[in-house]
């Protein structure tokens, strides 16, 4: 029986490391979800630096996350975890495709694929709110960029046909992606009309003296 001691002692003591190290990951993951948070609301005014700073301290944060729970895959790939590598695969996103740049990839990221795609659906969301800022700007031509994007991406989550267990919910993502798609396509087609509409009246006005 002192085999049975010690067998349970060194179970014991790996299951008090990895109760700490899950301690860790949901300080971290909050911490993470914060920075790519702030980084999106930076995106939208237009504060570039402040979104790169927010960005970046994500990044340390991801590569602490991975390494301190390299040793236990099921915290790693536990909901709390990938939700935040969701997160900040969004963030990142919606960073390239606001500014024009291209996609970054999982593999750059260093993200799951199931949790990418569901950053990819996410940044549609935001894609369309910069969509409604730049109609109020009058920036309409920009706001037809997004909505491509917006276009490209339910086209391609569409085809990840694949379970739930297996995507991480991405279904609902890309029913989610479909509607605020279609809105903003006749929002920014209404707000086109009335553009047209209002300058054509004021070339009537200006023919009328």
């Amino acid at each position: 029986m002192d085999a049975l001691e010690d067998i349970v002692d060194r179970i014991r003591e790996h299951l008090e490391d990895k109760n700490a190290a899950r301690d860790r990951a949901l300080k971290q993951s909050r911490t993470l979800i914060r920075h790519c948070s702030l980084a999106i609301r930076a995106v939208h005014r237009d504060e570039k630096d402040v979104a790169a700073d927010h960005l970046a301290q994500a990044k340390l944060l991801v590569d602490e996350l991975q390494r301190d729970l390299e040793p236990y895959p099921d915290l790693y790939h536990a909901g709390y975890t990938q939700d935040a590598l969701k997160e900040f695969s969004e963030a990142n996103i919606t960073a390239a495709l606001v500014a024009g740049d291209s996609l970054p990839t999982p593999e750059t990221l260093r993200v799951e694929y199931a949790a990418y795609l569901g950053g990819l659906g996410e940044a549609a969301g935001e894609l369309r709110r910069r969509v409604l800022d730049l109609m109020r700007r009058d920036r309409a031509e920009e706001g037809e960029r997004l909505l491509s994007a917006m276009e490209d991406i339910y086209g391609m989550l569409v085809t990840v046909d694949y379970p739930d267990a297996i995507t991480g919910g991405l279904r609902r993502i890309t029913d989610m992606v479909r509607g605020v798609t279609e809105r903003t396509r006749g929002d920014l087609t209404t707000h086109t009309q009335q553009a047209e509409l209002m300058k054509a009246l004021r070339a009537v006005e200006t023919r009328l003296g």
